[in-house]
């Protein structure tokens, strides 16, 4: 079998330089710049970890890791004994931060080497010119690195392995809490809660089309909005029959001049906020996807909160935008950095060749390069240059005036290649268009005025892109934390990424045309939400439940206190011992008096009583989610209360009797098909219809659990069964396991459980038996894969 753990300039018997890398990608790329005497190997990430055997820390001994080599790499590092044995001098080329310096650290232990025999070097880019620039600069291990990445390991396995068991005991089993992640939760959990106590309230927003005539009669159109909202219908209603009688005039024309500045190159939390806007990708695999860029040698190092760009950069930026653009859109700048707690100042993520507008690779790679080329450039490109005039319209009659905004690009500067995201939601802005030529005092006349009714809106809900900025706002985590943290929460159940259809919502217009004032009631769909961070019920309890008991690890500044510790040991200024020592004392007697004291209740609310039995109504977590309970277990009487899930969006803590009572609705029986019961119900999955213990998903959007009648269950039970006679292509009555099947890749067999590709150019409907056997014949075994305990 093909090891691609390894890749080799020149393989001898002796070798003269080993070179060891964290991934084959990056290998391949390295090796093709080195010389004929050097060997290119892999480690393929960490070879090394905290045993799980007593917190894989000896608390007794300074807090000493106990490290293991996991199953799945004992293999490559049996084979980096034998080449580093072989090898005159270990190269340490593992990643330029401090994960990167603990893996080269975990190296230089398990291979046994020798100081003398090491040479560290790092590089933010892989090309030729700063690999063999590295190699001239050679260094040693980096130990403060090691102890900050070794100390924020061993942090997160003391809180992960403390706290986790107080859960299962105290709110549910197979829970799990984490330093960083449960404050990430908090952050969605609070901001849901905004959402949920958020009263909105309605007022009224007037614009107005004008008409003014030029120098030669030609009619012109300009509109404006009133300089104020509108409190109610009726303040809007005066107004409009104010200007029902009024007469408009241009009362003022300001022209300013205005500049826009271009956006700085990325850094890995503003890729991933613009890698999301612009090309909808989840913060993993933003990571992902630059991984394979820079190993492939196309961008520099992925993970930085550095916005510098290096002197060869800028220069090749100033000449590819002379150019390509022309000289007066280039204008050089140098850009500061000024995340919170900055740390890892290399360069910001850029092309390592700036020069090279596109590259060969599949299309999300592509994409991103696109999108890292577009910035870099433009951060190095002229501002953009408006003019915007704003005109004032009195109203003869009324106090508030009209306004219009135009703008005019003077100079289209960096504009001309990039435009920066944003994640405002705010639909009421409207593009600035350009004003025709007006006079002050000019008369004008009006078509149409409208007073439309407006909402405030709550907090927009966090996106993955959103959520990085917050943590990076506040100091917490770091470059090669982000991705992790939102996976993580949202892997353990307590976050949900989904789409919500929103609601509709009734509106009032008054529009005064004509000399005539109407009055229009239309709708609108609010609260539509796309790829938002929800709360789990599950996900609250535990907030809750931490905040409650151990109040300091939630805390935010805590969190970004305890980032700043790392910062101080990687810079040598701080003890990890010491650090550990001081918070882990403390939050030990925290977890054995909070196992001792606490008696949380998992999110359980009385609602009130059901009117129909008079028994209490309970809303709390079940076993499998959250649950309304009717009535209480009584061993006497051998009574049971009864049960129901509540639906999707709805919340322990926000559900009314009313919608909590409209859940035992279900399930309902509809009536009969082909003799057999048909009923409706919701569960784990969703809505279904349910007939002849066969169950058949409702559609979502169209079809409602509670009001569904017999005649529409009936359809979608037959298109279900439509849709499965057209997957059977063939079958075989003298073997009924075999059948040719149609599937979402194509038709291919199925025979005793298991799937087999039907090859190219086959008619699969003209298989005969015999034909299918030999194909399953020569089918390869499929690979034994090892199950691994999470």
């Amino acid at each position: 079998m093909h090891d691609v753990s390894l890749y080799s300039t020149n393989i001898k018997y002796m070798i003269e330089n080993l070179v060891i890398v964290e991934s084959p990608a990056k290998a391949k790329t390295i090796g093709k710049f080195l010389g004929k005497n050097f060997h290119v190997a892999s480690s393929m990430g960490h070879i090394r970890d905290l045993s799980k055997k007593d917190y894989g820390i000896d608390l007794k001994n300074n807090y000493t890791p106990e490290y293991i080599i996991p199953d799945d790499k004992k293999k490559v590092v049996s084979d980096l004994k034998k080449l580093s044995k072989e090898a005159n001098i270990v190269w340490l080329a593992s990643d330029e931060d401090r994960e990167g310096e603990a893996i080269a650290w975990h190296l230089s232990e398990v291979l046994n080497l020798k100081s003398e025999k090491i040479r560290r070097i790092v590089f933010h880019e892989i090309t030729k010119t700063a690999i063999e620039d590295s190699i001239k600069k050679y260094r040693g291990i980096d130990y403060n690195l090691v102890n900050a990445q070794q100390a924020r390991r061993i942090l997160d396995r003391l809180v992960g392995f403390e706290l986790s068991p107080v859960l299962w005991k105290k709110v549910r089993p197979s829970l799990s809490a984490g330093r960083v992640q449960s404050v990430a939760v908090r952050l969605i959990v609070e901001r849901e809660r905004e959402i949920l106590n958020f009263a909105s309230k309605s007022n009224y927003r007037v614009t107005g089309i004008f008409l003014a005539a030029d120098s030669k009669d030609k009619i012109q159109l300009i509109s404006a909005e009133a300089n104020k909202r509108f409190e109610n219908k009726k303040s809007a209603l005066t107004f409009l029959e104010k200007c029902q009688t009024g007469s408009f005039k241009v009362a003022d024309i300001v022209k300013k001049p205005s500049r826009k500045s271009p956006a700085p190159p990325f850094t890995t939390s503003t890729l991933q906020q613009e890698a999301s806007r612009k090309l909808s990708f989840s913060v993993s695999q933003t990571m992902t996807v630059a991984q394979k860029l820079y190993e492939a040698g196309h961008i520099t190092y992925m993970r930085t909160d550095s916005v510098n760009l290096s002197q060869l950069a800028l220069n090749t930026a100033a000449k590819v935008i002379s150019n390509e653009f022309g000289t007066e859109f280039s204008n050089r700048k140098n850009y500061i950095t000024k995340s919170k707690g900055a740390q890892e100042a290399h360069e910001a993520i850029r092309p390592t060749f700036i020069e090279k507008r596109t590259i060969d690779a599949p299309n999300n790679e592509k994409r991103l390069y696109d999108l890292i080329w577009k910035r870099t450039v433009a951060s190095q490109m002229s501002d953009a240059q408006f003019e915007k005039t704003t005109v004032t319209i009195d109203v003869s009659n009324a106090d508030e005036k009209f306004v219009a905004q135009g703008e005019v690009l003077k100079f289209e500067g960096f504009l001309k290649l990039y435009i920066e995201s944003d994640d405002d939601e705010n639909g009421d802005e409207e593009t600035k268009g350009l004003l025709p030529p007006l006079n002050t005092g000019q008369p004008l006349q009006f078509q149409e005025i409208t007073a439309t009714e407006r909402f405030t809106s709550p907090p927009a809900r966090y996106t993955e892109a959103s959520l990085v900025k917050k943590l990076e706002e506040l100091g917490i985590g770091r470059p090669s934390t982000y991705a992790p943290i939102i996976s993580t929460i949202q892997n353990r159940g307590y976050v949900i990424k989904e789409d919500r259809e929103g609601k509709e919502r009734k509106y009032i217009a008054l529009t005064l045309k004509n000399g005539k004032i109407a009055e229009s009631q239309q709708t609108e769909i609010f609260n539509r939400e796309k790829a938002k961070l929800f709360p789990d019920n599950i996900g609250m309890i535990v907030n809750d439940f931490l905040i409650e008991y151990f109040k300091e690890i939630m805390d935010y500044n805590f969190t970004a206190k305890v980032e700043k510790e790392f910062d101080d040991i990687a810079s040598g200024k701080m003890e990890w011992n010491t650090m550990i020592d001081d918070f882990y004392k403390p939050f030990h007697r925290k977890v054995e008096r909070t196992l001792e004291i606490s008696d949380y209740s998992k999110g359980e609310r009385l609602l009130g009583n059901d009117p129909a039995s008079g028994k209490p109504v309970i809303v709390r977590m079940g076993r499998y989610g959250p649950i309304v309970q009717i009535g209480i277990a009584d061993e006497k009487t051998g009574e049971k209360p009864r049960f129901a899930s509540l639906l999707k969006g709805q919340h322990l803590e926000s559900i009314s009797l009313e919608e909590a009572l409209s859940l035992f609705r279900l399930p309902r029986s509809i009536g009969d098909y082909q003799g057999k019961e048909v009923t409706v119900g919701i569960g784990r999955f969703g809505p279904y219809v349910r007939h002849n213990n066969q169950f058949y998903s409702l559609k979502k959007g169209v079809d409602d659990p509670y009001v569904i009648k017999l005649d529409r269950a009936i359809e979608l039970i037959l298109e279900k069964i439509e849709r499965q006679n057209s997957r059977i292509i063939k079958e075989f009555s003298d073997e009924p396991g075999l059948q040719i099947l149609n599937g979402r890749w194509g038709p291919y067999i199925s025979y005793k459980n298991k799937n087999y590709r039907i090859p190219k150019k086959t008619n699969p409907s003209e298989l005969t038996k015999e034909e299918c056997m030999v194909i399953i014949n020569a089918a390869p075994e499929a690979k034994k894969t090892k199950k691994t305990r999470k």
